[in-house]
């Protein structure tokens, strides 16, 4: 279906047509429409754009991930359909690796993101081959590349679940999330949570680490430790801004046509 940009919901739509061509294509599963239905919903809550606590958030994610020593990004298949080339340079900026976890896996669904990877400019993709066991993690995203995400000292996932944030936070890594739902389990347990939509943080974060590294030799200095609690409190109040302003909007227009 031709979308026209003239549609006031065309980027909305656009991004659902991507999951919908993802899961005909078969590397994104059906539940991946609901997912995305449900960070949707928390976008349309924060006014579909970067607040300035998701900004602060992209900016100490970038230091923290051109600080590391073995940076991994973690893909899953509405990744894969939402923002490959996005992933791809952002990895190439950071020199981090890349890699694919699944929790509904599927050797073919594995498969079919490596190449979605690879056409989008991606060298080498780790999770496909040898696998090494988070421990503690039942589920199929506790199968991890040896070279990849079970060395990272620095974890970028997202469109994650909780339970193996938690995992790579007991193991000792940093995890940074992008996860609109201020309120999930991931977002409550990563070091560094940006609640954004992936398709605006993940441009934003590769501007940053452009200009970061044009002005510096080495890694940028760390100059605090990110407060994520607070992050998150200030998100969940452009939330609450943004539903007050709505609202407002909604009571005067009824009140002129009253």
């Amino acid at each position: 279906m031709k979308i026209p940009r003239s549609h006031p919901r065309y980027l909305s739509l656009v991004q659902r047509q991507l999951i919908e061509e993802g899961i005909a294509k078969g590397y994104v599963t059906p539940t991946g429409m609901i997912a995305h239905g449900r960070g949707e919903a928390f976008d349309y809550l924060l006014g579909e754009r970067t607040t300035e606590p998701a900004r602060r958030a992209e900016e100490a994610a970038v230091v923290e991930l051109l600080r590391a020593q073995a940076p991994v990004i973690s893909v899953n298949g509405n990744v894969a359909a939402l923002c490959p080339k996005e992933v791809v340079e952002l990895s190439k900026v950071i020199s981090a690796k890349l890699e694919i976890n699944l929790f509904y896996w599927s050797k073919e669904r594995e498969e079919k993101i490596s190449k979605i990877l690879k056409q989008a400019g991606a060298g080498r993709v780790y999770g496909t081959g040898k696998k090494k066991k988070i421990p503690g993690l039942a589920s199929p995203r506790g199968f991890v590349d040896p070279e990849g995400i079970y060395k990272a000292d620095v974890v970028l996932v997202m469109l994650e679940d909780g339970d193996r944030t938690e995992a790579l936070r007991r193991m000792g890594k940093r995890v940074i999330a992008i996860d609109l739902n201020p309120f999930s389990r991931t977002a409550q347990s990563a070091d560094i949570t940006i609640v954004d939509n992936i398709t605006r943080a993940l441009p934003n974060m590769i501007d940053m680490a452009k200009r970061m590294r044009r002005r510096r030799s080495g890694p940028p200095t760390r100059t605090k430790i990110f407060d994520n609690e607070k992050g998150l409190r200030l998100s969940i109040k452009e939330i609450q801004k943004h539903l007050s302003r709505a609202g407002s909007l909604s009571l005067e227009e009824n009140s002129l046509g009253s």
